[in-house]
């Protein structure tokens, strides 16, 4: 019995340790030999657009995340970070939305980018409102520090 009882330990370590290697690999694989986006320009007019959503607004933050949750995360993750589960069936890296290089883009852009779309990321102007799609940029907007909205 005391062998039987050390030999599945031993497996059931074998098998942990394996499973966290394997994270390891995986995660390592996947930063090296996908590439990253090409650049996605956004015509100036559409730049420079205004959230109508006030900064901060609880209401549409939390729209913003139900949003988040539905249509984003399977390949951008929970916080924005690209590491949804879905980011292994891609063939480019997702962006991580906390970088500066996200956060630096206006309201405007990453509304048309949300709206418009472009391979592998599906547009959501049939999907989302115009009000929805813009929750959905002021949520990114959390990601930038730890304020993320629960």
């Amino acid at each position: 019995m005391k062998t039987t009882l050390k030999k599945s330990g031993i497996i059931l370590i074998g098998l942990v340790l394996s499973g966290i290697t394997l994270e390891i690999n995986h995660t390592f694989t996947q930063t090296v030999t996908k590439p990253k986006c090409k650049p996605w320009l956004v015509p100036e007019v559409e730049g420079t657009k205004k959230n109508p959503v006030k900064a901060g607004d609880e209401i549409d933050l939390r729209t913003g995340r139900t949003l988040w949750i539905q249509y984003c995360k399977s390949c951008h993750g929970l916080t924005g970070k690209g590491d949804g589960p879905k980011t292994g069936e891609l063939e480019t890296l997702c962006p991580d939305f906390s970088a500066k290089e996200f956060q630096s883009q206006t309201d405007g852009e990453l509304f048309w980018k949300v709206t418009e779309g472009r391979k592998p990321m599906p547009s959501h102007k049939q999907k989302l409102t115009d009000d929805e799609r813009w929750a959905v940029v002021s949520y990114t907007r959390t990601f930038r520090g730890a304020e993320i909205v629960k």
